[in-house]
């Protein structure tokens, strides 16, 4: 346990990012869900307008270091693979 001021309030502020960042992962995870659903279901045009706010959130996410930029660059590359299969298809 900290004893001191400062530890006390570090602890706070670990505790509020830590929350933060989990629901951002948790939005970015959720958007990734729906999109494969709508691309399962054979729905191209609106699982292209959500690959567009998901590629958002993912460079936000790599913007402000809660994900690496690789990392969202793999799986915006992946996703946009998808669609795109789902397209030709």
């Amino acid at each position: 346990m900290a004893n001191l001021r400062s530890s006390k309030k570090d602890i706070r502020r670990t505790e509020k990012r830590k929350a933060r960042n989990s629901a951002q992962k948790s939005t970015i995870r959720t958007y990734a869900k729906n999109i494969l659903k709508s691309i399962k279901a054979g729905n191209t045009e609106e699982a292209a307008n959500m690959f567009n706010s998901y590629a958002s959130l993912l460079d936000k996410a790599a913007k402000k270091s809660l994900i690496h930029k690789n990392n969202a660059s793999r799986k915006k590359s992946r996703m946009a693979k998808k669609i795109t299969a789902l397209k030709a298809a």
